[in-house]
Parts: C-alpha cells; structure tokens; sequence
C-alpha cells in the first residue's frame, strides 16, 4: 500500500476555520508581470538570468496566491462561487453523490444527463471541499456528501486488475452506460488515463480535507495504478515512454493496441499516447510518477514543440528554442512565437490544456523557470487575442458547449501545435506559415462569431486578476452570459447567442480557481503530500523553457564596454538560446557568425581583424522560426600599434576602410583619456564605448 497522500497540517473534523494563509507570491511570475506592463527585462537566457526575479508589488496577479484584489473583487467572487457551486448541487444525485455531465440553465433535475465521468465526480468532490472552506456549508454537510459520493465510488463497476473507473456511469444508479442515452448507440467501455487521473487527485483532496474520510479515499486512491497505462517504448528515439490515452478490457470496433504493461491480463490501449506537455493529461502523468509506478524520467519523454524542421512543417508554426538535457534526456525546449511573446503552445490552442493541471499542482512555484514562465503568458495570449488580435472585446477560450448545439473546441489557433488548432470562432483557421518550408496562407484573417468560454478566463484568475474579473463581469453584462447557476457555459460574442447550459467539468474549474485564489493555493494544498514533494517537485524544477514576455536582443560582453584594445579577434556576448547571430561594420561586412549556445552565450573569431579607429558594429540575431531580433548600437576602438614613425605604426592621414573617424560629430572625439594614454601622447583623442 501507498502512503495515504494526507496534509501534514490535518485539521480536527469540527474544528473552527483557520485564518488565512500567508500569501505566497511567486518570484517569477511576479517579475514576468511587471515584464508585461512593460519592465523589459530578459528572461532565462543564461544560468544567471534564469534564477528567478525578485517580486515586485503587484497586486493584481502575478501567480499562486499573488493578490486577492479588494473586498468587492472578494464579495464578487464569493457571490460566483455559490451560484457556479449551486449548479454542481442541482445536477448530483442525492442518493448516490455522482454529479451529471451537465444540466440545463435553469437547474431543472429533469434537464441533467444521464450520465457521469470519472472527471466530473472528482471536480464535484474538491468543489465541495472549496464550498465547506469558504463558509457555503458546515463541515458536517461536506462530510455527509463526500460520504455519499465515496460509498458509491466503492460499489461502482471498475477494471479490477488496474483499479481504474470506466468513462461512463449513470448517476441515479452507478451502473455503466451501455448505450448513449439521446441515440441509443451501443458504449464502448473506455478506461482513460487523464479522467482517472482528475478523480485520484480529488480523492487525494477529500483525503487531506476531511480526516473522517481519509481511509476511504486512501484506499480508493491507492487502488488505482497508473502504470497500467505507460508504455516504456513510447519514445524510443529518447529511450524513454510515453502514457497511452486510455484502454478498452474488450476489444473496440476502431484502432487499438492489445497487450498489458503491467503484465496481467491482456488490454486493448488507444492507438495514441499522449505526448504533449502542455496537455491537461499530464495531471495522469504526475499521479504515476508521485506514485512510483512511472519513472520520472517519462517527463521529459512529450514534445514541448515538435522538431523545428521541413519533416514537421505541417504543425502550426515554426518553433525555435533549444535542446536542454535533463537526467540524461535530450528536450527541445522550443517556442511558438505570438507578437514579442514566446511561449509553449498545447496541442490545440486552449486555456484549459495549459492550465487546469495547475488548479492542483503548484506548477507555477515547483517550476518557476518553466511552468512559472509560462502560465502567465499564456493568459496574456489569450488575452490579446479576445481583445486586439480578433477584437471580441472579450476573452477565454477553451472546449465547451457550442451556442448553437453540442460540443466543440475553441481555442487560440496560432498557439496549438495542431495544424487546423482550435478556432476561436469556429471556421477562422490562421495559417502563419512554416519559416523556410512552407508559406502562410492565412496569416491576418478577419475573425467571425467569436466563442468566450468563462471557465477558461477563471483559470487566469491568479495571473491577472484584475484583468479576469473585469472581463468576467463585461460578459455577464453585455452578454447576459449569467444565470441561477453562476456563467453559462459559453457565449458567442457577436450574434448573442448563449449555450444556456451548465457543465460539471467547467463548473468545477471555476469553483477550484476561485478557491485557490481566495485561501492561496486551497486546492493544492491538498494534493500535495509529501510523496509528491519527494518524487515529483525536484523532476519539475529543473526545467528551463524558452519562453519569454520580450524579445531577447543579443549583447557584447566581450571586448568589454568602455575599453579600448590593442586588436579585436574575437567577439563574444549572450543573446537569445538557439539562435544565429550575426557581427556587422559599418561597411556592411560581416565580421563574425555564431550560434548562441543553450546557456544563451555566444562566441566567434573575428576572420579579418581591424584597423586602428573606431568601428561601430551591428549585432542581431535569427532564430528557427525566422524571427530577427536586433541589438543596440556599439562601438569598439583599436589603438594604434605606435605613434608617428613607429614601425607598423599609422601616419595622421592614414584611414581604414570601414573606420568611422571620430570628428566634431562624434562625441567621443575629445574625451579626456587615462594618464600615460598612449593615443593622447600621440596627439589622438581617446575614443570611448558608446
């Protein structure tokens, strides 16, 4: 047995409501904000400038726990939390505790489906944990619910060997779905990887939470083993697996993969794996390796982008980055680029890809050289996309019900790696091109009936609070996109039209946003135990992404700034990791090329050497993804090799090609220069670096 993943700080069942926590601001989320409203600093280029930043005094946002706004954002919030917490109660099943896949907007029993997932119940126990925390209800109600809900989780048809839930149960009896409620078609019964995960972790929740109900969602937790789904081959090109979406124990009608990785009896897995990092499927990931079942060694096995090559053309973009190697492992760390931002892009484009995973793992503070980069970029992308780039005046964009019927995928296009990405509209497909491979097609499109999915701008809640909140309220106002449940589940913003219905899985996000903001971290404190401190934490923090909040212009070092030398062979300096620089004169003859190396520092031998003078240089550099990047204007000063006369020496009218001659314009002509110069003993200004 596994160690009951249980808070060390465990509350008595009744005991009074602990005061708030301290805010624990994350440093590097702090310093990417204020890169944001315009700072300019260089992110992680270097082992030095990777360390995280000091914070700075932002009160709107900037991370875990970074500001919780004034007392009408918080009466604000709280008044969402019971109404979106009003929904979730409406659609459960009183007598089995399972929560539907969604309800009507009206909260009529009679509109809920027929039918639940493993996701939904986990989002339903940690929300009425959240609900109990901040004052919806007694301790001893939460605790009667969990009870319901966890008594059915026992009894409920599973796969034995593995411990794990299949997809879909009716929630007024706990029986399996065989047959699709609507069309009658027959159920394939599926196993999957990330649905499981959301309900382990919600157990590990109600474990930590509620000490009454700690063995039995221990024991529920430790009988699930995420083993059974990672597959040790599925990288062999690293020698490292990858996780399978999920599996059949019968055979399916479509693709699949027989066999069992954990050596029992024979399963039939998902022709994919997931392999992708910035996925909401990596929650599964970090549950097997928190539990040892998964080495951790699989972390590095997902594709942060995909090769910056013709062979992969066909993805979205062209990344540029750089391989880093971790526990032996080569990663591209590469980066989709979204006007000066660089960032890692999920597979279709989404909010809740990027993000739903750090509702329970503090990614942000385990990483902050990653995830804690990252995080609020992407909140700031979907951002300009809503208001600028598509000019919605709203924004949040991820999976939700469709205006207009059923389920689609909304997302910003330009940051998912998949080629026709997730549209925020649902027909505009930006086509950016493929920097020397292929050309765009679609690069500055006209955006239709735009898609703003609330649950998708909650999940920015700590990175932008101020900006979340105003965006939420415009969308409840302008919009009519609230109701007696809290936000309906989508809004398309130009025609009106209101998906007037309410989904477990994004009503559960909300409610898990507003508590992780409003008690710092609520939900993930609970997740956390000390099994994932020791196992998990330290794979996450060695990380360094690409990503950056500006461009990351390159830089001379070397000759030193200020300094006059005797000859100039060679040049070095830091720039962007990955890219190529380029030294220029003034005459437009390149002195020197180098490839800035993954530290972010570059050298290069400079192939004529120059004259005595002043020569002003030009630095930039190109990266993968054709993106050139300039860098401020220098110049460097070679001494005469002797005075009037010397041998080798320059006469007065002697000038190099290529030499600028310092002169009334120039204001370094005239400057004092150091005792026993030996350009002043010459009769010669002393020319400095400018």
């Amino acid at each position: 047995m596994r160690a009951a993943p249980r808070a060390v700080d465990r509350r008595r069942p009744d005991s009074p409501e602990p005061p708030a926590r301290p805010r624990r601001r994350r440093a590097l989320a702090a310093g990417l904000a204020a890169l944001l409203a315009g700072a300019g600093a260089v992110l992680a280029p270097t082992a030095a400038s990777a360390a995280p930043q000091q914070p700075t005094d932002l009160a709107r946002g900037g991370g875990h726990g970074g500001g919780h706004g004034g007392g009408r954002d918080v009466r604000q919030l709280r008044t969402w939390l019971a109404d979106t917490y009003d929904s979730l109660d409406a659609m459960t099943d009183p007598d089995t505790g399972l929560v539907a896949d969604n309800i009507g907007g009206d909260l009529d029993p009679a509109t809920a489906s027929a039918y639940t997932s493993p996701t939904n119940i986990g989002g339903y126990l940690w929300s009425t944990v959240v609900a109990r925390d901040l004052g919806l209800m007694s301790r001893h109600e939460a605790r009667a619910r969990m009870t319901t809900t966890l008594e059915t989780l026992e009894g409920l048809d599973r796969h034995d060997e593995s411990g794990m839930f299949y997809n879909w149960y009716d929630p007024a009896t706990g029986d399996r779905v065989d047959t699709w409620p609507d069309s009658g078609d027959p159920v394939e019964h599926f196993l999957s990887s990330v649905d499981n995960g959301w309900l382990a972790a919600a157990l590990r929740v109600v474990a930590s939470a509620e000490p009454r109900l700690a063995d039995e969602a221990t024991a529920l937790y430790d009988s699930m083993h995420f083993g059974v789904y990672y597959n040790p081959e599925g990288r062999p090109d690293l020698g490292v697996g990858l996780i399978r979406g999920g599996f059949w124990d019968e055979e399916p009608s479509g693709c699949s993969v027989p066999g069992n990785y954990t050596g029992g009896a024979t399963v039939y897995y998902t022709c994919h794996h997931y392999d992708t990092t910035v996925s909401e499927t990596r929650i599964a990931l970090y549950l097997g390796i928190t539990d040892g079942e998964i080495p951790a060694e699989a972390y590095w096995g997902t594709y942060r982008t995909f090769p910056s090559t013709c062979d992969w053309s066909w993805q979205e973009q062209r990344p540029s980055g750089v391989t880093r190697s971790y526990d032996g492992v080569p990663v591209y760390e590469g980066v989709y680029h979204y006007d000066e931002l660089a960032l890692v892009p999920g597979w279709g484009g989404s909010m809740f890809e990027a993000l739903m995973p750090d509702m329970l793992v503090p990614e942000s503070e385990w990483a902050p050289r990653s995830w804690g980069v990252n995080h609020p970029l992407v909140v700031e992308a979907q951002k300009r996309h809503g208001l600028d780039e598509a000019g919605y005046g709203y924004w949040g964009f991820s999976p939700a019900s469709n205006p207009h019927g059923g389920y689609a995928e909304y997302g910003v296009d330009v940051l998912g790696m998949r080629s026709d990405g997730y549209l925020s509209d649902g027909t505009t497909d930006v086509d950016l091109g493929f920097a020397g491979c292929r050309e765009a097609t679609n690069p500055d499109p006209e955006f239709g009936d735009g898609v703003v999915t609330p649950h998708a701008a909650f999940l920015g809640l700590e990175y932008d609070t101020r900006g979340v909140i105003d965006n939420l309220k415009n969308i409840a106002r302008d919009l009519d996109g609230y109701g007696a449940g809290g936000f309906y589940d989508s809004v398309a913003v130009r025609s009106g039209v209101v998906a007037e219905r309410y989904l477990s899985l994004d009503q559960s996000m909300i409610v898990a946003a507003i508590g992780n903001h409003l008690r710092d971290g609520l939900v993930r404190d609970y997740v956390v135990g000390p099994d994932m401190e020791q196992n998990l934490r330290p794979v996450l923090a060695q990380e360094v992404f690409s990503s950056a909040a500006t461009p990351v212009a390159p830089v001379l070092t070397e000759p030193a700034p200020g300094s006059t030398v005797d000859a100039v062979t060679r040049l070095a300096g830091t720039g962007e990791p990955g890219a190529h620089l380029t030294v220029t004169g003034a005459d437009g003859v390149v002195w020197c090329t180098a490839d800035v190396d993954a530290d972010g520092a570059w050298a290069c031998d400079v192939a004529t050497p120059p004259g005595a003078g002043v020569h002003a240089l030009t630095l930039s550099t190109t990266n993968d993804a054709g993106v050139t990047v300039p860098g401020g204007a220098v110049t460097v000063t070679v001494r005469d090799a002797g005075g009037p006369g010397d041998p080798g020496g320059s006469a007065p009218g002697d000038v190099d090609p290529g030499v600028v001659q310092p002169g009334a314009d120039d204001p370094a002509a005239g400057a004092a220069a150091p005792a026993g110069d030996e350009r002043r003993r010459a009769g010669r200004p002393a020319v400095r670096w400018r």
